[in-house]
């Protein structure tokens, strides 16, 4: 084990996500276990808190729209599962609403320093609220961070796993305030001669700004799409 990785969670997107066996509150879970998925990982504070009892919530509502994106969800605390259980039988038991992903006991902090999900500025003990976009490959794609007394806008969330998905599927980008089946934009020509002909073809198609700023309707099918 990397010992300034797990001191320091020095994670960096493009990396391989650190690799965990843990305990949560539908059984035991490692990072393998979702190989050829796309895996959102994401901290909590603590149970029975309520911004972190919305996000459950939250998450357990968007969940069928990971799944159509091969995506699974998986909650992490330093709270025990003894705890988690208790926590997640009281949603259900206040609003009908089970939380359909597991929620990982680490207790002694391990994965969340791995991570890099603890602040110790904040506190020594609680994680922030991170999100971890670890992609089919196992790679982590995006790193979010918010504080503790802000809660995640999920759409948001889904909306960068559809847009990794698709920059992946089309070998483009995505624009600012992109979403679904908008144009992707084109990777800027590396020579002189393309840089011409690009201009060329913006002349002609009307698709585009400039040489390095082009666009390109997105593949039919490619979000979601399990290979």
């Amino acid at each position: 084990m990397d010992y300034e990785l797990m001191m320091n969670g020095n994670v960096k997107i493009g990396q391989k996500a650190p690799d965990f066996e843990a305990i949560t509150t539908m059984g035991k879970v490692s990072l393998n276990d979702y190989k050829g998925k796309w895996l959102i990982l994401f901290s909590h504070p603590g149970d029975f808190t309520p911004v972190c009892t919305t996000e459950m919530i939250a998450f357990t509502r968007a969940n069928t729209y990971f799944k159509e994106l091969n995506t699974e969800l998986l909650g992490l605390s330093i709270d025990s599962n003894s705890s988690h259980l208790a926590w997640v039988y009281d949603i259900y038991c206040k609003t009908g609403i089970k939380v359909s992903f597991p929620i990982i006991a680490d207790r002694n902090g391990e994965i969340a320093r791995k991570y890099g999900m603890i602040s110790s500025d904040i506190s020594n003990t609680e994680t922030v609220r991170n999100v971890f976009v670890i992609d089919d490959k196992g790679t982590i794609r995006t790193i979010l961070i918010y504080p503790l007394n802000i809660g995640r806008f999920i759409p948001e969330i889904i909306r960068i796993v559809q847009a990794l998905q698709m920059a992946d599927c089309s070998n483009g980008s995505t624009a600012a305030n992109w979403m679904p089946n908008q144009p992707v934009i084109v990777p800027a020509p590396q020579t002189f001669e393309t840089l011409q002909a690009r201009n060329a073809e913006i002349e002609k198609n009307r698709n585009g700004i400039t040489w390095y700023l082009s666009f390109k309707e997105p593949p039919e099918k490619c979000i979601g799409e399990i290979e």
